[in-house]
């Protein structure tokens, strides 16, 4: 299990429920990534609405019901890991956001089942 107790990097990828990158979802590709590069683990939180670069406001109150809703999928991990895989995630973008801030990481473990 990666030890990841400390200071670490906390990467946020904004995007879009429908962006996608060749034929499946954007967000099922980047998380399919930071796991076969071995990364701690990631979360795609799905927003109940929002707006982003072309201020277009999507929400799942409208009756479209595959409104492009916002996604963040949210990654912690070293400064370094980061590093190396933004040029390949930068790559399968065609719009979004990605931010970093600096994360201290208290507990990073998995559940112990009882015996």
């Amino acid at each position: 299990m990666t030890k990841l107790v400390g200071e670490n990097v906390l990467m946020r990828i904004f995007i879009g429920e429908s962006d996608r990158y060749g034929h499946k979802p954007l967000y099922e590709v980047l998380v399919e990534l930071l796991r076969t590069e071995g990364f701690a683990g990631a979360t795609v939180l799905r927003g109940v609405c929002g707006f982003g670069a072309h201020s277009v406001y999507h929400s799942q109150k409208l009756l479209d019901l595959s409104a492009d809703l916002p996604l963040i999928v949210e990654v912690v991990d070293t400064q370094e890991k980061i590093n190396a895989i933004m040029p390949r995630i930068d790559e399968m973008m065609g719009g979004g956001m990605i931010t970093l801030e600096k994360a201290t990481v208290i507990r990073y473990s998995h559940k112990q089942q009882a015996e």
